[in-house]
Parts: structure tokens; C-alpha cells; sequence
């Protein structure tokens, strides 16, 4: 069963957009797909150099996910790169148009997994899945893993005309949390959303008028992602029949909105419109901050 608001082009040719660790297990069985490591942290790079998957290939989500400017305050932490530019991302991993892609992190999808797994989909890309539960699901069940420093083949140019997923910017999200028919989804923990704690930006908070489900709804307490049933329990009851073309997610710098748009994904939903610049951008720029001290 699928939500009110879904979209066939989410689940195109029944690939879901999630995929299990045994089932990828089966999958590199066949050596049939493209395997990224999209782990990110400080030591991303050396912890993909000492563990990772077998086969994987690694992305770094500051250098090929994002365009990052000096100005936070314009764009956000992290911006996306233009098309150009993730068109010769993909091109450099050896991904075609008909690649099958798998992408995993070691934050259970919460960080960059689901940031890739959205740009893939923005870009038109049919054939791309995040791994459940991450590193740690598949190291469970028994996917190998090595240390070797995989390098891709390269590919074909990867040609991207624009994005194809909706995207909002500041001036809209203004406008939006406060016209009385949209809903703004703020995906930050909720101390983050309600001004206790900022422990990335500047300023706590939240925009006046967002709502706050926390992306760690969509997992269970295994770091897995709900099943589709239950997220569409969770986010149909706070859509209050607002249409997807009127509803727009956000974080604090517009990757881990990206969770809660593939867990909306996975439920059958059509996707609302991303706030990429999110809340780095917001409080950066003197707009009204709203925060309920509990």
C-alpha cells in the first residue's frame, strides 16, 4: 500500500530505494552495480582506507557533493555543485545512465548515503538504492570488506540538463511557513529545532512556523529504516492535506533532509521540494528565529 501523495516515477521499474544488506549481498554476488562509500567525517577518507566495503569506491561529500563557498549565507553549508559539475562526479566514478548504484554510508543513510541517493534522482538517474542500515547492517551480514583503494573506470560524459527534483529557496520558505497552506518540515533533532542547543551554526533555533519530525523517526533502534507502512503513518499524519507541491523539508545544511525525502520515497510519497541552503543559510541572513526553550 502506498500513501495518499505518491509518484511511480519514485519507484520506477519496482526498484526500490532502499535496498536490504542481504539483498546486496546477493547483488555482489552478480558484480553488477556500483558500489559507493559516501561516509563522511573528518577521517572519511582514511576510514575508507582501513574498512570498507568490497568493491566500494569512495565519494567525499564536501568535494563532489557540494559546492562550498566561503559565504554561508549564501547557500548554506552545502551548496549543491552545478550540474556541470556533478556530471563530471559521475562521469569520474564510471556511472552511465544505466548503471545500478548502491550507496551507503556509516550513519544508517542519515548523512551523505541519502544527500547522493537525492542528487542521483535530481539528476534523472532511475537505477540508484541506498544500502540499509549502512556499513555496519552489511559488515552484520557478512558482506566482505577490505582496504584496497578502489579506482573507477571512467566513463562517457554524464549529461545532466537540470535538476529534475523540486528545489526551494529562501525567499520561498519565507513565504511558505507562513501562508497558512504550506508546510515547512525542520528534520533537526528536536533541542536543535527548539533553541537548547546549536552545536554547527551560529544562531538556535527554528523558522517560525516549521514544523519539527526529527529524521531519526524514520529508523527503527536498529539504525534501519521503518517500513513503509509505519512512515507513512508518521508523515501522512502531519501533512494535514497539504499537497507535495506545497511542502518543503530542510536540516541544517540540506544533506540530512535528504534522509527524510528517501524515507518519504520508500513510503510512496511524491517528494516535496528540498531547502538545500537550510538552516545555515536562514540564520545567517537576519530572518525571524523562533525557539521554544522546555
Amino acid at each position: 500500500m502506498k500513501g495518499t501523495y505518491h509518484s511511480s516515477a519514485m519507484v520506477k521499474k519496482g526498484l526500490s530505494p532502499i535496498v536490504g544488506a542481504n539483498e546486496l549481498l546477493a547483488l555482489h554476488q552478480q558484480q553488477d552495480f556500483i558500489l559507493i562509500d559516501v561516509s563522511n567525517s573528518h577521517d572519511a577518507f582514511t576510514n575508507y582506507q582501513n574498512r570498507h566495503l568490497k568493491g566500494a569506491l569512495f565519494v567525499d561529500l564536501n568535494a563532489q557533493l557540494a559546492d562550498i563557498k566561503d559565504d554561508f549565507s549564501k547557500g548554506g553549508r552545502h551548496p549543491l555543485p552545478t550540474t556541470e559539475q556533478f556530471s563530471r562526479t559521475l562521469s569520474s566514478l564510471g556511472i552511465t545512465k544505466n548503471s545500478h548504484v548502491v550507496v551507503y554510508d556509516d550513519k544508517s543513510a542519515a548523512n551523505s548515503a541519502a544527500r547522493f541517493w537525492w542528487m542521483l534522482k535530481a539528476a534523472g538517474h532511475e537505477w540508484v538504492q541506498v544500502l540499509n542500515g549502512g556499513l555496519q547492517a552489511a559488515q552484520k551480514a557478512g558482506y566482505p570488506l577490505e582496504k584496497d583503494i578502489n579506482q573507477p573506470q571512467q566513463a562517457e560524459p554524464y549529461k545532466i540538463e537540470k535538476w529534475q527534483l523540486p528545489l526551494a529557496d529562501m525567499a520561498e520558505v519565507a513565504s511558505a511557513a507562513t501562508d497558512g497552506k504550506s508546510i515547512v518540515i525542520d528534520v533537526r533533532d528536536s533541542e536543535r529545532y527548539n533553541g537548547i542547543v546549536e552545536p554547527v551554526d551560529l544562531v538556535a533555533g527554528h523558522i517560525p512556523g516549521a514544523i519539527n519530525i526529527p529524521f531519526k523517526l524514520n529508523l527503527d533502534s536498529n539504525g534501519l529504516f521503518l517500513p513503509p507502512e509505519a512512515l507513512q503513518k508518521i508523515y501522512q499524519e502531519s501533512f494535514n492535506r497539504a499537497q507535495p507541491a506545497n511542502m518543503i523539508v530542510h536540516c541544517g545544511s540540506g544533506v540530512t533532509a535528504c534522509h527524510t525525502l528517501l524515507a518519504m520515497a520508500y513510503a510512496g510519497f511524491e517528494l516535496p521540494k528540498l531547502y538545500v541552503g537550510s538552516w545555515s543559510e536562514w540564520s545567517r541572513n537576519n530572518q525571524p528565529i523562533a525557539a521554544q526553550k522546555l
